[in-house]
């Protein structure tokens, strides 16, 4: 990512006092609920400035731009995927219950991004920023290899590789399938998730 790229998604400061770490989560809540109303594209820095009490120029102060806020919000979203992640892979004690955490891992996400609008928003815009599109890369490389790391000693030897980026290809292509069945109808939706769900099980049979 460009130097320019990285100025333009990143905050302008770290908020290190109480009232700094107040306001940029008033600043982050008040995007999300806009975002989840009207959508991304709707929403502006003026409005997030006034709605969330305070003057614009406070929201620059600590933000350059839109993109900025939304790379917050998309962080704070990998911290909390991290840690339901962590949970659900922490119960893999042999290769039996890997495709159980897989299907754990699918319905999670699924679930939150269906029950939210403003998550499925967030990720639409996260796909069509490049620069915030190679922050979702990184982040799913940094879960795919979490997966891995704990499934490794369960693997031989020759099969680590190759099983890196089958789970990397599962994680990454599991945004879209889920984005995909969220445009669709109930019952097709559900059969594009199960659809999905198959191809993973055939995927880890391969290597479990």
């Amino acid at each position: 990512m460009t130097d320019a790229k990285r100025t333009a998604t990143e905050p302008r400061r770290r908020p290190k006092q109480e009232r700094s770490r107040e306001r940029i989560d008033a600043i982050l809540a008040t995007t999300m609920r806009l975002i989840g109303e009207k959508g991304i594209d709707a929403v502006t820095m003026k409005e997030v400035g006034a709605l969330a009490g305070g003057p614009i120029a406070t929201v620059y102060h600590y933000f350059p731009s839109k993109s900025a806020i939304l790379a917050m919000l998309y962080e704070r979203f990998s911290e909390e995927s991290r840690a339901r992640f962590g949970a659900i892979i922490t119960g893999i004690s042999g290769p039996g219950d890997v495709t159980a955490a897989a299907d754990r891992l699918l319905d999670d996400y699924y679930g939150r991004v269906a029950a939210d609008p403003a998550i499925q928003d967030l990720q639409n815009a996260i796909q069509a920023d490049k620069a915030l599109q190679h922050l979702d890369i990184v982040e799913t490389r940094h879960q795919a290899k979490i997966l891995c790391d704990h499934v490794a000693p369960m693997l031989r030897a020759e099969q680590r590789e190759a099983f890196g980026r089958v789970v990397f290809l599962i994680f990454q292509l599991a945004g879209g399938v889920v984005r995909l069945a969220l445009t669709q109808d109930e019952e097709e939706g559900r059969r594009t998730i199960e659809d999905y769900r198959s191809i993973i099980h055939t995927q880890l049979r391969l290597f479990l």
